[in-house]
């Protein structure tokens, strides 16, 4: 795990949908925590950003129950997987092909993770109000 990070070091983690039809479980301990505040995440977690958590592809391991795909392209021109519950609807986490991490949403996660070390995207479509921590690393846009 990187340093700084404040996520539970934990061997397994579970997750699922809101309804519970789709459930995973991460083996290992998370990567990063994002925040982004563009205008996607918004509109995807229905409230002021969204959170990720990233992970490197073989850590998820799907147990029950079906997910969709909808794919979209972002503003930063890459095209992304978005994977869901097709009966709740709940986003679950998002994949660009080829690459080797994928990012569960923070919300779909059992246990909540702490944000207080998250790396804020795109704060340059923040929503006014929004309080940053003064010591959080962030990027106007999304990071190379």
């Amino acid at each position: 795990m990187e340093a700084g990070l404040s996520v539970p070091e934990r061997a397994k983690a579970g997750g699922g949908c809101q309804c519970g039809a789709a459930r995973y479980e991460l083996h290992g301990a998370p990567l990063r925590v994002w925040i982004c505040h563009c205008t996607e995440c918004r509109k995807q977690s229905a409230s002021a950003f969204g959170i990720s958590v990233t992970v490197r592809r073989e850590q998820l391991r799907p147990l029950r129950g079906e997910v969709a795909k909808w794919s979209r392209d972002c503003d930063s021109g890459r095209r992304l997987d978005c994977f869901f519950c097709p009966i709740c609807g709940s986003r679950l986490w998002h994949e660009q092909a080829g690459a080797t991490t994928l990012n569960v949403k923070g919300g779909s996660l059992d246990d909540p993770i702490d944000v207080a070390s998250a790396t804020h995207i795109w704060t340059a479509r923040k929503l006014e109000g929004v309080v940053i921590p003064e010591n959080a690393e962030r990027f106007a846009y999304e990071p190379s």
